[in-house]
């Protein structure tokens, strides 16, 4: 580990979890904010819990629960990410320039994660808003099965194809945005389809011009598509089943 001034950098190679773990909150409490992560290699846990106002550059592939309840730093990953990425965050941001594995922003609740590829199954499962936080998940790509399961609040956002079945599924809360529309085998009975409002029209530009400058890429294509909103139909969707 090497640090010059406010900027750290530690190469990961073949460093236990742990021990990148301890460098990194090593590095935070001794002024770095900036931090390159440089060889990383499927290690956990990165960023977990961490709330100090600082940037982690991330090159290679980390491992599950990438930012899991952090609050505050922002990250940057120059590659694929693997499972649980977001794992109940309440706050800062990551960005994603390659794919992500299944199960991710599980349980987020405030934030932005943005994926410039595709996701895997899962994504946004149980995302809630808390306070005056709103997750936000923005998806470049594809997804796959059950986008949104359980979801009670936040906002998804697909610039891509949706790709998975049962999108909604369990959704008693929050909204879903799909580029271009979704065919309607794909969605759970759960949600139904709406149009946008003036309201989520702005939101949404908002979002995505925030995607957008996290990946220096030209807003405008998005901008000029059409969308639809993905909502619940009921606020317990399985309520009947724990009561008689």
């Amino acid at each position: 580990m090497s640090i010059t001034g406010e900027t750290c950098t530690i190469r990961a190679g073949a460093m236990d979890f742990r021990e990148l773990g301890r460098n990194i909150r090593l590095a935070v409490a001794g002024g770095a904010r900036r931090i390159y992560l440089e060889d990383v290699c499927g290690q956990r846990y990165i960023a977990a819990g961490l709330t100090a106002d600082v940037s982690i550059l991330i090159r290679g592939v980390p491992g599950n629960d990438l930012g899991a309840f952090m609050r505050g730093p922002r990250i940057r990953v120059l590659g694929n990410v693997q499972d649980a990425v977001g794992n109940t965050m309440s706050g800062g941001e990551i960005a994603v320039h390659g794919d992500a594995r299944n199960v991710l922003c599980y349980a987020m609740r405030g934030g932005h994660v943005f994926v410039r590829g595709d996701v895997g199954y899962r994504a946004g499962i149980n995302m809630k808003a808390s306070g005056d936080q709103c997750p936000v998940l923005v998806i470049g790509g594809s997804t796959g099965g059950f986008l949104g399961e359980y979801m009670a609040g936040g906002r998804i956002v697909v610039l891509g194809n949706i790709a998975g079945d049962w999108t909604g599924a369990g959704m008693h809360g929050g909204a879903i945005y799909i580029r271009g529309g979704v065919s309607p085998h794909r969605l759970s009975p759960d949600v139904r389809v709406c149009e946008l409002d003036d309201a989520d029209w702005a939101q949404l530009q908002e979002d995505i011009w925030q995607y957008c400058r996290s990946f220096e890429i030209d807003p405008d294509p998005f901008l000029a598509s059409s969308f639809v909103k993905l909502v619940p139909r009921r606020l317990r969707p399985y309520g009947d089943q724990y009561t008689h």
